[in-house]
């Protein structure tokens, strides 16, 4: 017996979670560990020195955890979810990207988003974009998007 009542919902979300998508969740994954393991030792170690760098590095971590979930999970809900966070976070790495540059003293340490994130190769100015394409290449029918709206 197959029970097709799953197949539409589970064909959208391996569409998402195909190719590029695989490499989008594993590299969003990725940042989540590696935002959250730095921004727990900033916090733990030296909030004192630098406490909205280190605020912002745990902003991020949370940022690119629930990015990752989002992209995961299937339904219209977590679709947009997906969107907001993403958007969030480019925003996130243009402003603070921006004010590092501009405004040094703002960030006497850096954050995951300073330097438009140059830290970490400039992943996460170059990951929203990607997120951003992909997820307009991959919507969600609003028909059968597997959420009880």
């Amino acid at each position: 017996m197959n029970d097709t009542s799953t197949a539409p919902a589970d064909a959208r979300r391996r569409g998402r979670l195909s190719g590029i998508g695989r490499v989008l969740v594993a590299v969003y994954g990725v940042l989540a560990l590696a935002a959250t393991g730095r921004s727990v030792v900033q916090i733990v170690e030296k909030f004192d020195e630098a406490p909205v760098a280190y605020a912002l590095s745990a902003l991020a971590a949370v940022v690119y955890i629930l990015a990752t979930v989002a992209l995961v999970l299937p339904g219209r809900t977590w679709y947009r979810v997906a969107w907001a966070t993403i958007v969030f976070e480019f925003t996130g790495v243009i402003v603070v990207g921006l004010l590092s540059i501009l405004r040094p003293d703002l960030f006497p340490h850096d954050t995951v988003w300073s330097w438009f994130g140059r830290g970490y190769l400039f992943i996460p100015l170059v990951l929203p974009p990607l997120g951003m394409w992909w997820l307009a290449r991959h919507p969600v029918d609003a028909d059968a998007s597997g959420d009880a709206e």
